[in-house]
Order: C-alpha cells, then structure tokens, then sequence
C-alpha cells in the first residue's frame, strides 16, 4: 500500500508540474529562466506522446489538459487493478 500512495503522490506531483509549464506559457521570460527549462524538460517528453492528436483550438492549446487528464486515468486504473487483485 505504502508503494500505491507513493505512485498516486508522484502522479500529482507531475500533474503539478504539468500545471507549471502551462502557466509558464503566459510569461515567456520565466520559461526562459533556469526553473522554466527544468520544468520544460520533464514536461515536454511527455506533452509530445499527445502532439500528434488536434488539440489545438481558437488559439488554444489543450495537449496539457489531455494529459494530466491521461494521468489521472492512469491514476484511477491503478487503483481500480490494486483492488481488484489485494
């Protein structure tokens, strides 16, 4: 159980960072600064699995909402097979 709750708080610290990069878009010059690339770099390897999908719509970009959404799926799924098995 203590390796469960670890998964499910790293998820929700990704999808936190997720949230970062997001608003990061707003300000270009703090995605710029070292704490901007850091977060870009872990977050864009994972944005890209979702680039090919059209997420893009009257200039807005949903790639981040689909996937703290996937996280949150994946999340749920999880747990539902944990529970199934123990």
């Amino acid at each position: 159980m203590k390796l469960l709750n670890l998964i499910f708080k790293l998820i929700d610290l990704y999808s936190w960072v997720l949230v970062i990069y997001a608003m990061l878009s707003w300000i270009p010059p703090l995605r710029d600064s070292k704490v901007g690339e850091i977060i870009s770099k872990i977050s864009v390897p994972y944005l890209n699995l979702f680039k090919g999908l059209p997420l893009q719509f009257g200039g807005f970009d949903f790639t981040v909402v689909v996937g703290i959404a996937a996280l949150q799926l994946i999340e749920r799924f999880i747990y539902i097979i944990y529970n199934l098995l123990f």
